[in-house]
């Protein structure tokens, strides 16, 4: 909050102070380890083929992030697919490296907070794409509001962002930074030098990018007026950013093109170009894909569904899990299909999605009927449907089966259905808001409890805990949101008499979790 103060103020030298007393001190480089140490790419080994799994290599890991002697090995380089077809380029760094860019990051995003666009939305701290979809509504949901939006998506940003530009604009450890920036890559055991861009893959690499694109929208109010003024209203130009996809709505075509010779100007002084194959004007009329959602009027009402790739790349996804396992037992295979069409239809749940969400059950429960019938081809309609879709409610022929528990009891195992996500409008962030903002604290924890509430829905006690301990682990004081996820603890095990009463109960994060009972072992 301190670095994030000295920056609204300008005060940079006591900036520069804050960030290296933070990025000296024990407690930064320990909040750094445990960060790479608990994500999803923990396991992932850098070219050192390195990783912390063991808690004597974390503490060393802590006391080793030092600056004095501090030199960043190669990234290694692979391939994963793009939508388009293409391949994109990651840049996997060693855990160190990637502890160091935690540690740094510590100290720079208070900085990128508090001088980021109002507008952008993506890799950002208590923002989400549904924001961002929000304000494409209030840009143009309107009676009155644009008619035309440029669609635009930069050329390779990550991998071509002018190394100087960062060098001489991002207010961080220089020596540092030079070091991510020359460490170069491996592929195929030979060493590349990198010249340009920041690899996709480390952690610190969407806020450089963010970082690059923040002074877009000023520049777009300093030339068609502040906000809210007549020049404003009568150009009707408003951005829309996530990470380097973005739309500029504007009143006619011609204000559009103005504003797309501004941009390229913009980014060319940064390394940077648009993508001529993605890059367009569009009528609201005729609509336009973003984030995954159709954007698009239909006879003067704003409809932001599911986009049309978007639907069949995820059952692409569901048919090609039915495929690959077509053995496996019905219950193993609803535990792998779940998360998929849980994940997809919460990703959806604030737009017009009902009727897509239909259509992908029906899509699904084809495929699930093919899977069940071609195990047992000697067997009839009626048979197959017997053994493997069962009633529900008022449901008939839900996918789902009778297992027993650890206890050697019953449960039912059944298929989520997308269908029945509630479609819910979101509230998007105030555009100011900024979470290393003293003023701004009420209004987080304020949004961080409408969004567990929402991730507790159908489940009281969970809600009740979670207020009952003010959002907080009891075991490190740290907040349990979404992104950190949560664990039920009982307090005396049910092994030694503990029962499942409120009071024998606290919610723990995952990591908290596990090293309380390592420690209980020990």
């Amino acid at each position: 909050m301190r670095i994030a103060k000295a920056t609204r103020e300008g005060k940079y030298g006591r900036v520069k102070a804050l960030q290296r007393i933070l990025t000296h001190s024990l407690s930064g480089r320990a909040i750094a380890v445990k960060r790479v140490t608990e994500n999803q790419g923990k396991t992932t080994a850098g070219v050192d083929k390195v990783v912390w799994d063991t808690p004597k290599l974390k503490t060393e890991a802590v006391m080793s992030l030092k600056r004095k002697g501090y030199q960043p090995q190669p990234l290694r380089r692979v391939f994963i697919p793009k939508a388009n077809g293409k391949m994109r380029p990651l840049g996997i760094p060693t855990m160190k490296d990637r502890a160091m860019q935690a540690l740094h990051l510590l100290a720079l995003e208070p900085v990128s907070e508090t001088k980021a666009d109002s507008n952008s939305y993506g890799f950002r701290p208590m923002r989400a794409s549904r924001d961002a979809a929000e304000q494409c509504f209030v840009s143009l949901g309107g009676n009155h509001t644009a008619q035309w939006v440029l669609e635009a998506d930069i050329a390779g940003c990550f991998d071509n962002i002018n190394h100087d530009w960062l060098m001489n604009n991002v207010c961080m450890d220089k020596g540092i930074l030079r070091k991510w920036l020359k460490a170069g890559y491996k592929w195929n055991g030979k060493l590349f030098s990198t010249d340009a861009g920041t690899p996709q893959g480390g952690i610190i690499s969407p806020t450089l990018a963010n970082l690059t694109l923040d002074g877009m929208e000023q520049m777009l109010l300093d030339r068609f007026g502040a906000k809210g003024g007549r020049e404003a209203n009568k150009a009707k130009v408003n951005l829309t950013r996530y990470a380097d996809d973005f739309i500029i709505t504007g009143a006619t075509k011609e204000v559009l093109m103005e504003v797309r010779n501004m941009i390229e100007v913009f980014l060319k002084d940064r390394g940077l170009t648009l993508s001529e194959e993605k890059t367009k004007i569009v009528n609201i009329e005729e609509g336009f894909d973003f984030l995954g959602w159709n954007v698009r009027k239909y006879d003067g009402k704003l409809l932001i569904k599911p986009a049309k790739k978007n639907v069949q790349a995820f059952l692409r996804k569901v048919r090609g899990i039915i495929k690959e396992h077509k053995t496996v037992k019905q219950e193993d295979l609803i535990a792998m299909l779940n998360p998929v069409i849980r994940g997809w239809a919460n990703y959806h749940q604030n737009q017009v999605a009902k009727e897509t969400f239909n259509k992908a059950d029906n899509v699904i429960w084809k495929q699930l009927w093919q899977w069940a019938s071609r195990r047992h081809p000697n067997k009839s309609a009626p048979w197959v449907k017997s053994k493997y879709f069962m009633r529900d409610g008022l449901r008939n022929g839900m996918f789902g089966t009778t297992v027993e528990d650890d206890k050697g009891g019953k449960r039912t195992v059944k298929l989520v259905k997308a269908n029945d996500t509630a479609i819910k409008r979101h509230v998007k962030i105030r555009g100011a808001a900024n979470p290393y903002d003293p003023k701004y604290e009420t209004y987080f924890e304020e949004r961080l409890g409408l969004s567990m509430k929402e991730s507790f829905r159908g489940n009281n006690r969970l809600k009740v805990l979670w207020y009952a301990q003010d959002g907080l682990c009891p075991k490190c004081g740290e907040k349990i949101t979404k992104d950190t996820g949560w664990h039920l603890h009982h307090i005396l095990p049910k092994s030694q008499g503990g029962d499942n009463k409120t009071t024998n109960l606290e919610l723990l994060h995952p990591n908290c979790h596990r090293q309380h009972h390592s420690q209980e072992r020990k």
